[in-house]
């Protein structure tokens, strides 16, 4: 890794015969080719060009066999998809950036002085650039990690059609007599409606474990840790998640099912109910993308203070990298809007707090489970007791 930019160097004086046009040669960032044009905000190749439109478009997930530390040069650069795809976005290739046409006369000049500068920094350049692919592997990883586990990507809510949760006249699925009391009805509504809440919300439940066993570090910790994570962290990831789908009058799951505000109210009560919408449309107000809400998810997933962690350092920094690589690709991405990355660091304690308020609610349910029957894997998360050996 570190004789990369001597290895570029070679390969462009081997592509270049004359000196005519050696002046004239632009380097591809990614892979030394000559660069054809200004492609996704760097200057690159034809082939790096359409190997990135490809892999963003298609949203190809790659795997490495070597660790993650391929050579990308021009005579190899097909050999590891997955770390050219890392390289391509180490050197600052964005989807967000797609400005095309020839090499700008600027940026022409630059990589011309680069090319004839020699300095004895090569060392300390060659140690920053490995730390800047170190990052971007991370990015890449949590990124593939998301799209692969979350239903609420914007390719997979593109299409959505609403399906209004509906009470039906008499519930079967509650083992109740015709309420002869408003008390009685709405304590026989809010057990229905919280069947439906959990049975839409456990298919996360298992797509959150999933993404939590692909976000670096996680597999390290110790099982018991990985647990308390889990289950103290799952609510506040899909709160990050469902926020996309959250507006002032409703809350819509991934797969179209819509809890209008009034039913989020019977569940819950209106300060709650106010206080998760809010959340929602301040998020929603960032516009960040699936990448970016991938990285926070992650960023809350290792949250080193949580009761009952015993490996606190560990995640501490495990943490720490996630926020380093979520700073660098929200700065890339909203350059022009520099005080997003200390938004969203704020709406980690606002997160934090309707989490526990949330398990604060999840205490009727304790109270109340002989009355419901709820997915084992929702019951899991919540600690919720299914039978009366759960009790003892």
């Amino acid at each position: 890794m570190g004789r990369l930019s001597i290895k570029q160097e070679h390969y462009v004086a081997a592509d270049s015969n004359s000196s005519s046009t050696t002046k004239s040669f632009v380097p591809c960032k990614v892979c030394g080719d000559k660069a054809s044009g200004y492609h996704y905000g760097v200057t690159s190749c034809e082939g790096c060009k359409g190997f990135f439109r490809r892999s963003i478009q298609k949203q190809i997930e790659y795997r490495c066999l070597r660790d993650g530390k391929c050579l990308v040069i021009r005579l190899n650069r097909n050999r590891c998809q997955y770390c050219r795809f890392k390289k391509c976005l180490a050197v600052g290739m964005s989807r967000d950036s797609v400005r095309y046409g020839r090499v700008p006369k600027r940026s022409r000049e630059r990589s011309t002085e680069e090319q004839s500068r020699v300095t004895t920094s090569d060392a300390d350049q060659s140690d920053a650039e490995t730390k800047q692919l170190a990052v971007y592997d991370v990015i890449l990883t949590v990124s593939q990690a998301h799209h692969a586990n979350c239903g609420y990507t914007e390719e997979h809510t593109r299409n959505l059609v609403r399906k209004p949760i509906i009470l039906p006249p008499a519930s079967p699925e509650v083992d109740n007599e015709v309420a002869s009391s408003t008390a009685e009805s709405l304590e026989s509504e809010k057990c229905w409606l919280w069947q439906q809440f959990a049975g839409n919300i456990t298919p996360s439940v298992q797509r959150v474990v999933e993404f939590a066993k692909r976000v670096p570090g996680f597999c390290d910790l110790g099982q018991d840790d990985q647990l308390i994570l889990i289950k103290i962290g799952f609510f506040e990831i899909w709160l990050s998640h469902v926020a996309r789908l959250t507006s002032n009058t409703s809350l819509m799951f991934d797969d179209g099912t819509t809890v209008s505000r009034q039913q989020m109210e019977t569940m819950y009560d209106n300060e709650f109910t106010s206080s998760l919408i809010h959340f929602a449309n301040t998020f929603n107000a960032l516009s960040l993308n699936d990448t970016e809400v991938g990285l926070f998810s992650a960023v809350v997933l290792l949250t080193a203070d949580r009761p009952g962690i015993t490996d606190v350092k560990s995640i501490e920094h495990y943490q720490d990298r996630l926020i380093e690589a979520l700073k660098v690709q929200v700065s890339r991405n909203h350059a022009s809007e520099p005080q997003i990355f200390s938004n969203l660091l704020i709406k980690l304690p606002e997160l934090r707090n309707l989490g526990a308020r949330h398990t604060a609610h999840l205490d009727w349910f304790r109270m109340n489970w002989t009355k419901l029957t709820l997915p084992p894997l929702f019951a899991e998360i919540f600690d919720i007791p299914k039978s009366e050996e759960d009790l003892q």
